[in-house]
This record gives C-alpha cells, sequence and structure tokens, in this order.
C-alpha cells in the first residue's frame, strides 16, 4: 500500500469547499459528534421526555380551530418524523454502525418542529432557516420547549453571550472529546455544544457583515475600529439560538463538513456503537414533545384519528399508537 493518506492530503491542500486551516480537525470532530447525542440521550431518559410526559408539560395549550390543509401539514409531518425515527430503528439493525452512521436524524427533528409550528399559527416556512427561526420565536422564547432541549440564547454580543452561559455551564462542565456517563456530565456536553454554536454562528454573522455594504463604506478590513465593532454587535443582537438551530449545524457536521470521520478510520466502527441508537432516542423524545404539542393543538378527537388512520394503513414497522396513542 502506498502512502496516500485522504485525511493527511486534505489537512495539506483542503479540498475546493476548505482551505486547509478549515479543515476540522479529527480529534474533535468526531467525538463531539457522538458524544453531544450521548448527552443528549442520557438527559432524555432522565427526564423521561416522551409523548405521556409532554402532555402534562402542554395540558394548559388550547386546541386551535384549524383550516383542513392546516390540519393535513401537521399530520404528514409527523409521519415524516416517525419514518425517520422507523429508519433509526432498522438502521440499529446493522452490524457495522459505520455503514449507516450519516443518518436522517436531522430530518425527523426537522419535521417535528414543522408540525409544531403548523399547529401553532398555521405557518410553514419554506426554508431550514426560516423553521429555525420561527421554532425558535414561537416555541423556545416562550419556554414551550421541554428538557434536554429548551436550552436558548437571545442574544450574541459577547457580554451578553458570556451572561447566558452561566446557567447552562453551571448545570455541569465537561469536554465533548470525553464520553459522558453521568446526568452532570452530559449537561456539560449540551453547553458546550451550545456555546459553539454561539460560536459557529458569530463567525457567519462576522463573514456577512464583512460582505455588506455598509462595513465596505467604511474603507475596514476588519473589526478593530468601532464603527465595525458597532455593526458587528448590531448584527450579534439580532441573533438568537434555540435546539432547532444546534440540529441544523449537527446535520452540517455530521452530514457533510465532519463525515469524513464517520466512514474514515479503522477505531470508526467501536468509536459509534450505541451511536445509532442514542439518535434514536433522542429523536424519539423530541417528536413526542411535538407529538403532545400536536395533539393539544388538534384536539383529542382529530389526533386519535390520525394515529388510529396511521396505525391501520401505514407502511412502516414502527407502531405510532405505542408512542402517541391518547
Amino acid at each position: 500500500m502506498g502512502d496516500f493518506s485522504l485525511y493527511g492530503r486534505m489537512l495539506e491542500h483542503g479540498t475546493l469547499a476548505e482551505p486547509p486551516g478549515d479543515i476540522p480537525d479529527a480529534r474533535f470532530a468526531l467525538p463531539s459528534t457522538i458524544h453531544w447525542m450521548r448527552g443528549l440521550a442520557i438527559l432524555a431518559e432522565a427526564a423521561d421526555a416522551s409523548f405521556l410526559s409532554a402532555r402534562a408539560f402542554y395540558a394548559s395549550v388550547p386546541r386551535r380551530a384549524m383550516a383542513e390543509r392546516e390540519i393535513n401539514t401537521v399530520c404528514e409531518q409527523m409521519l415524516f418524523a416517525l419514518h425517520q425515527l422507523a429508519a433509526l430503528a432498522a438502521l440499529e439493525l446493522a452490524p457495522n454502525k459505520a455503514d449507516v452512521a450519516r443518518s436522517t436524524w436531522y430530518y425527523g427533528i426537522y419535521g417535528a418542529a414543522s408540525a409544531m409550528i403548523a399547529a401553532g399559527d398555521g405557518s410553514f416556512p419554506d426554508t431550514h432557516a426560516a423553521t429555525a427561526q420561527q421554532w425558535d420565536r414561537q416555541f423556545a422564547a416562550n419556554r414551550l420547549v421541554v428538557a434536554p432541549f429548551a436550552d436558548r440564547l437571545s442574544n450574541l454580543t459577547d457580554v451578553e453571550l458570556k451572561k447566558q452561559l452561566e446557567g447552562p455551564r453551571g448545570r455541569g462542565k465537561h469536554s465533548l472529546t470525553v464520553k459522558p456517563v453521568s446526568e452532570e456530565q452530559a449537561w456539560g456536553c449540551i453547553a458546550e455544544y451550545l456555546a459553539g454554536t454561539a460560536d459557529w454562528e458569530q463567525w457567519n454573522i462576522r463573514e456577512r457583515v464583512r460582505a455588506s455594504r455598509e462595513f465596505r463604506d467604511l474603507g475596514a478590513d476588519s473589526f478593530r475600529t468601532a464603527a465595525a465593532r458597532g455593526l458587528r454587535d448590531a448584527a450579534y443582537a439580532k441573533r438568537s439560538i434555540a435546539f432547532l438551530h444546534q440540529a441544523s449545524r449537527y446535520r452540517g457536521k455530521a452530514n457533510y463538513r465532519d463525515a469524513i470521520y464517520l466512514g474514515y478510520g479503522k477505531s470508526v466502527p467501536q468509536l459509534l456503537d450505541g451511536f445509532i441508537v442514542d439518535l434514536a432516542s433522542v429523536l424519539r423524545a423530541f417528536s413526542g414533545m411535538a407529538a403532545a404539542y400536536c395533539a393539544a393543538r388538534l384536539g383529542r378527537q382529530i389526533w386519535s384519528d390520525f394515529v388510529a388512520d396511521l396505525e391501520a394503513k401505514r407502511a412502516l414497522s414502527l407502531s405510532p399508537s405505542s408512542m402517541w396513542a391518547i
């Protein structure tokens, strides 16, 4: 065998999408992908996050009279979430988890969140970014999200970010490079991923500000001047981060940017032991929350009829009645 190493070549030369300095470090990229999900799974289990517990959480949410198309959208998106959950259940049976690590988890989260939005106000955002923003405004900002999906940063200015991260970091400190085994360590992983998502979004904002006409009009090439920092901080202040933003970032990391590490390296199959189970556990908890909210907004009769229809006509192996029946 020659000395060809894909990872080594990428570190030296980069790719068409990224220069060498932006290639993710394998020592952090793969563990953070696995351990954030492990932390969420630990906390979802500890909180008994499920349709039943979320029904109690949403007990005061009133039914909303919906147009037929709105009802259909809620039910359609919940079916999509169920399909992704069924796919993960099937992937759990794969002998080599590296074969199936690039999974459908995010699309289950996205479908469940879309169902919540449609049930909430009858809207259906047409992009992933708009869906994340709308879910944040409608649910996370109004404390209509169960743990461990409820953390939110309302402002990304450096002063506010430091202040708002004190709460999540106060529940536990733990590196994403080390597998969490307790609730405290799991909370530490959740806090670190939240902080990492904030850093990532700050970088995106800086790039957008640099490309703006207002920044070019300053004649600046950095944020060293007060005027340039003012443009940056004004953009920071308008940005919030909630769970769906983190899930969207995760989709980019696990399915695209960091995906090489899920399928490259002899140690990966062993490292991924339990990963698919964690993906399924977290999606089951999130979709259970979404189902409980949608059931409250649709009303008992329509929800029960929907679940019964799915149960009678499903092509999937997974039973919706076993999870979402009232």
